[in-house]
């Protein structure tokens, strides 16, 4: 019987470290362990940049069919970000939950809210920066954004941050390696609950529980 894959959100403002955190984790988790993982791909209606592929890094659909997708409910949660539309198909989602892999969504604090609301038992986790200065150094450390950018970014950083009391689990990214393994952690632990247990140890425990009891020797 094959256990069904949990379901994760990873939110962040800009600069905390998310995507880096979340390929370190694929790395090594799909290294280390039997169970598959991976980042959910969005649907969207922006046109494809050099280098992305179609069903890769984006599933690109037209605004027609993207707008009939949310007239038949088919989202757990979507998006209009500068005259596109961005959205997480839920079939696709519950079918690769149902194949027993762990999924990511890589979304806001807003589109989380839009999914607890259709799956309250997905595991959220907000990813902080260590301080605004941190934060504002790793911005400008990147050499892509002029001043105004990087003002735009902290204010709609702390915007996001507003937020974090809304995650199940918090994570500072101060130190690389230790968020890393905080990540880690909170998967395990998701994977170890009584509820998947009792599906992957199904065996183990039905063979534990008929076992007949042995007469005492002389």
């Amino acid at each position: 019987m094959i256990v069904p894959g949990n379901l994760f959100i990873l939110s962040a403002p800009s600069g905390a470290g998310k995507s880096s955190l979340i390929n370190a984790l694929l790395r090594s988790d799909n290294q280390a362990s039997a169970r598959a993982m991976q980042v959910s791909i969005s649907h969207t209606t922006r046109d494809a940049r050099p280098g992305e592929n179609n069903g890769e890094h984006y599933h690109f659909v037209s605004v027609a069919e993207f707008k009939k997708q949310i007239s038949l409910n088919a989202f757990y949660e979507y998006a209009e970000v500068f005259g596109n539309y961005y959205g997480t198909s839920e079939a696709a989602i519950d079918a690769q939950l149902s194949q027993g892999i762990d999924v990511f969504l890589d979304i806001d604090w807003q589109g989380a809210q839009q999914v607890r609301m259709k799956k309250p038992g997905v595991t959220t986790i907000f990813i902080s920066p260590p301080s605004k200065e941190e934060l504002e150094s790793r911005l400008r450390g990147r050499g892509q954004d002029s001043d105004e950018i990087i003002a735009s970014r902290m204010a709609q950083a702390q915007a996001e941050c507003s937020h974090y009391n809304e995650f199940d689990y918090v994570i500072v990214n101060d130190d690389f390696d230790q968020a890393l393994l905080d990540l880690t952690t909170i998967v395990n632990n998701q994977r170890l609950k009584c509820r998947q247990q009792s599906i992957a140890q199904q065996s183990l425990f039905s063979k534990l529980l008929n076992i007949e009891a042995v007469e005492p020797t002389e």
